[in-house]
């Protein structure tokens, strides 16, 4: 019979509020942490990179990426699991998620979403900020020069270089 791991906690009502905060506002990293990553710690498949290693006292510390959506990870950053390994004991010990302000705000506060990533009530217009810049982005932005006529183009162009000229003019008289 394989041995499994067990799963202890460091601060587990920290760590199920923080849970219960990815499970309310990001489902998609919750149940990948919930069917793929707690099974294969249990199974003993240790996911994500290695931090440190303690080999006097056999504890492995592992720092894991849970995919989620790309926006989310642009304003708020990567949701990690933070665990250590007792290879001795065969523990798994759950030690925190982050972004951790986020994730404890949202599980204070019930917060907004905006385009389908929460929004911090603390600072609510970086993030909207954060969001409403990245859609740009991804739309090509508003400004697109690569399908502005030439005509136009050179407009704003001479538009450009005559408030220059203007500007430099009036700072020498």
């Amino acid at each position: 019979m394989k041995s499994s791991y067990i799963i202890e906690y460091v601060n587990e009502n920290e760590f199920k509020k923080k849970e219960r905060a990815i499970k309310k506002y990001n489902m998609l990293a919750y149940k990948k942490l919930l069917f793929d990553y707690y099974p294969s710690l249990r199974d003993g498949v240790f996911k994500g990179v290695l931090v440190s290693s303690n080999e006097k006292d056999m504890i492995d510390k592992y720092e894991l990426t849970i995919p989620t959506d790309k926006t989310f990870v642009m304003v708020h950053g990567n949701i990690t699991l933070h665990y250590s390994v007792y290879l001795e004991q065969k523990i798994v010990m759950l030690e925190t998620l982050t972004p951790e302000d986020i994730l404890t705000e949202g599980h204070q506060k019930e917060l907004t979403t905006y385009k389908g990533v929460m929004v911090s009530k603390s600072h609510k217009d970086l993030d909207m900020f954060k969001i409403n810049l990245l859609n740009s982005m991804n739309k090509d932005g508003f400004f697109r020069i690569a399908n502005m006529p030439i005509w136009l183009f050179l407009l704003l162009l001479l538009v450009f270089m005559a408030m220059v000229v203007f500007v430099s003019v009036k700072i020498i008289t």
